[in-house]
């Protein structure tokens, strides 16, 4: 199955206001960007661990009337902090107003400060684990009952790399598996990943690589393409969102499709 190269970009909602991130998402969506993610946390993850930030699920309600073309989601929703049938509804409302524009994104979750001060618990990286592989079915299966349905097969994005679990998860219920680290890296995990696929018996070619980029497409495109990369992530903070690099691979990306 042969997936065409897509790039995305991820806004990270930290130190700056909604109207800087909402000028953004305009921007990413009129340069040519294919996806717009956010993340799934309260707090910064670098920079002043006190500045401003954003909601996530709040913010895609937000972004799906503000947008038109691009798909949308959460690089990655945090499956501790929703119960997996509530996670599923929020995702199928997102999934309406947007006109079938979402992809749930969706992982075990690591950042404790969030769990802290929000009052989840945090438990062990295990019993994180266990509870995504709880919640990935009934996802789906709540996705089956609700009324009305999703407007499509909502894809579901699972990120991480965890080799015994992650990985096996990914294969039995995920669209698109985001990966971390170098291109040996990632070539590394998709033929583990493509392993747990062989072992459900799931055709591991349905399964979209994608990973993130904080370099040009000279440096990296390459040797990630050859991997199986199709999905490629820059990721941006604020609070002045600059778009350059993510343009430098939606450049990149036009040249190869012209000669595809």
């Amino acid at each position: 199955m042969a997936h065409p190269i897509r790039i995305a970009v991820q806004l990270q909602p930290q130190h700056a206001d909604y109207a800087q991130i909402r000028r953004a998402v305009a921007e990413a969506e009129d340069a040519g960007a294919d996806m717009i993610f956010n993340w799934d946390h309260f707090f910064p993850l670098y920079g002043k661990p006190d500045g401003k930030h954003f909601e996530c699920w709040t913010m895609l309600g937000a972004w799906a009337e503000a947008t038109s073309r691009v798909e949308i989601g959460a690089l990655v929703t945090c499956n501790s902090y929703r119960n997996p049938d509530l996670l599923a509804d929020m995702a199928r409302t997102v999934d309406h107003i947007s006109g079938g524009r979402l992809v749930l994104g969706i992982g075990a979750g690591w950042f404790r400060r969030d769990y802290d001060e929000y009052g989840y618990d945090f438990g062990t990286a295990g019993s994180r684990l266990a509870g995504l592989a709880q919640a990935l079915p009934r996802i789906r299966s709540r996705w089956e009952q609700l009324n009305p349905p999703p407007t499509r097969r909502i894809p579901v994005l699972v990120g991480g790399g965890g080799e015994r679990k992650t990985l096996r998860y990914t294969a039995e219920h995920a669209d698109i598996w985001h990966g971390f680290g170098d291109a040996a890296t990632v070539a590394r995990k998709s033929r583990i990943l493509d392993g747990h696929c062989a072992g459900v018996g799931r055709d591991p070619a349905e399964i979209v690589r994608s990973t993130g980029v904080q370099q040009p497409p000279d440096q990296v495109a390459d040797a990630l393409v050859d991997t199986g990369v199709r999905l490629f992530t820059v990721g941006v903070g604020g609070p002045d969102y600059d778009l350059g690099l993510l343009r430098a691979w939606l450049r990149w990306r036009d040249a190869q499709r012209s000669t595809a």
